[in-house]
């Protein structure tokens, strides 16, 4: 894997997207992954049942990472009661969350009423859409791990075409961060009350064109853009506060700058 821990936003989204095929390809061939791939694959279809899937740990933490839920592996006593509500009822535990990965798994798994009968995991290419989300979930979050704002923006790049409505964004935090920083909303909305913060959100961005995927990737760059030059001035006053704090100490720190290296390096440019 490449690691894009210390790029800019805009060099770590220009790599990922000439290596992201490459590298997921890479991710599905490395022996864990391919072992949990092939052992989904052969037993799936003999769970009917919530209670069958709970039983089986391995099929069960396959799907839980397929949907980024890796973190609630270990409450599997609340994943049963969300896997078992109706979502036809509007008080159903699937319903009071407020996380759309829970959603998406209850939707996706397909367990219908009481969790009794599996409908999804024998249609058409169920299976194999299943292991590319478990692929890709992984290969975003590495690339979150090693650079925040790259991350949120392959997250957003992937979410996008199922935003509806503001509140579609609203309940993912990562997409929060990513709509606010491009429309220039300040982070103190963020504790306004909700619908208020839907409307600032439905009155600056065109829902419609999230559906567009040259639209979406306007934003995405956008979002880039910003979040290395916030990250950029953010450096230079941390760099100025520490040669500032040795003013009137009567001690000196000198600099020194490797100016081969740096006009060596392809993202460097005269200014």
């Amino acid at each position: 894997m490449i690691s894009v821990a210390g790029m800019s936003g805009n060099v770590a989204l220009r790599l990922v997207d000439a290596t992201e095929t490459k590298e997921q390809e890479m991710m599905r061939d490395a022996p864990q992954n391919a072992r949990a791939i092939a052992y989904f694959l052969e037993n799936i279809e003999t769970v009917e049942t919530v209670d069958d899937l709970m039983a089986d740990y391995e099929l069960y933490s396959f799907v839980m990472k397929a949907h980024d839920l890796e973190d609630q592996i270990f409450g599997k006593a609340m994943m049963e009661k969300i896997l078992k509500s109706n979502i036809e009822e509007e008080d159903a535990l699937v319903n009071k969350l407020t996380d759309s990965r829970f959603t998406e798994l209850y939707t996706t798994m397909g367990f219908g009423t009481d969790g009794i009968g599996n409908i999804n995991t024998m249609l058409g290419n169920w299976k194999t859409r299943m292991v590319d989300k478990f692929i890709d979930t992984q290969y975003v979050n590495e690339k979150a791990d090693e650079n925040e704002a790259l991350g949120i923006a392959l997250d957003f790049r992937r979410k996008a075409a199922d935003i509806n409505t503001a509140y579609d964004i609203l309940k993912d935090s990562d997409i929060s961060k990513f709509v606010r920083t491009v429309l220039g909303l300040p982070d103190a909305v963020a504790a306004l009350d909700i619908d208020r913060q839907a409307e600032f959100i439905a009155e600056k961005l065109d829902l419609e064109s999230l559906k567009d995927p040259a639209e979406v990737e306007k934003l995405v760059t956008r979002y880039v853009a910003i979040s290395d030059a916030t990250s950029d001035l953010t450096a230079n006053n941390a760099a100025l506060q520490i040669l500032s704090s040795g003013v009137g100490s009567g001690s000196f720190v000198p600099v020194t700058l490797d100016i081969s290296a740096v006009t060596g390096f392809s993202g460097y440019k005269l200014r």
